[in-house]
């Protein structure tokens, strides 16, 4: 086997620049890159071209630093350590730190975001906006799917918008004993000014104010800690739309809540908040789709 051809091999399988360097150094000295070997000062002037090229390599250099704010621990204004700051004992006796375990959540929230189905875009009316054949065939997924996970639902809270109350009926027939509930808050709407801007959606300063707002209630509403009384812990399924899901993931793990367009959600998708009675959040799914054969899924 040649030289170079070895230099090749021994390069690939070391993976490291220190071995590139050392190889091309002993190439260098046996005269491969074409001088003579009384030339020194040539060599050792390529010889220092390939130190050059390699990145000076540090622990610190290569750990990124953290960025943002510091997670914020009472980011739902429950944490039982705020709530009893300020508050006057009744009892002088009582011990400050036994009425704070008591106040404590010790229940896991589990919060399954499902984004509606396929629906009739043409419509003129939400009435009008029903699901497409397709979308009840999704539908049917996403129930049959969210019953297989055998879990034990605590309800089913859906957008009062057809397209989402449609889904939840469907889904409701795969869950039975599941409370329905409908709730306006949740209804689609543009959350907050994307950031980068897009050039294909552009609603009003108006909209952004009036649907923020609601929006931001509803995240307020549903995602949060358990409370103190709930004891064990809970399974709630939210049918909403897409803007809504992608700002409550946001506002949820302390994300910019401007970045939300920047992810994407099939129909009849699950995205999973868990919340812990510490008030730490995980996202165990986004936009989980993968239950629905490739050619019925969509994102309409």
């Amino acid at each position: 086997m040649s030289y170079r051809k070895t230099l090749k091999l021994v390069c690939g399988l070391a993976g490291g620049s220190a071995v590139l360097v050392f190889a091309a150094a002993a190439a260098d000295s046996r005269g491969y890159f074409g001088e003579q070997r009384g030339e020194a000062g040539s060599r050792w002037s390529r010889f220092t071209v390939l130190q050059a090229a390699q990145p000076a390599w540090t622990p610190a250099s290569h750990t990124p630093a953290p960025t943002g704010h510091a997670w914020d621990f009472n980011w739902d204004k429950r944490d039982p350590s705020a709530l009893t700051n300020g508050k006057k004992k009744e009892n002088a006796t009582e011990d400050p730190s036994s009425e704070q375990d008591n106040g404590k959540p010790k229940a896991t929230r589990n919060i399954l975001l499902i984004r509606h189905s396929q629906y009739i875009l043409s419509g003129n009316s939400d009435k009008e906006r029903i699901l497409t054949p397709l979308g009840r065939e999704q539908a049917e997924f996403t129930g049959k799917r969210l019953a297989a996970l055998g879990l034990k639902y605590d309800v089913l809270v859906h957008s009062s918008m057809a397209r989402a109350t449609e889904t939840a009926n469907i889904i409701s027939k795969h869950l039975s004993g599941v409370e329905l509930v409908s709730c306006d808050l949740l209804r689609e709407g543009a959350p907050i000014e994307p950031v980068p801007p897009v050039t294909h959606w552009k609603p009003d300063a108006v909209q952004y104010h009036e649907d923020g707002a609601r929006i931001e209630a509803a995240f307020r509403r549903y995602i949060h800690r358990a409370d103190a009384k709930q004891k064990e812990d809970s399974y709630e399924i939210i049918v909403c739309h897409a803007n809504v899901i992608r700002y409550f993931v946001c506002r949820a793990l302390q994300f910019p809540p401007e970045g939300w367009l920047r992810m994407g959600l099939n129909n009849g998708s699950i995205t999973w908040l868990t919340i812990r009675p510490s008030g730490r959040v995980a996202l165990r799914t986004l936009g989980d789709a993968g239950f629905m054969p490739p050619d019925k899924l969509t994102r309409t």
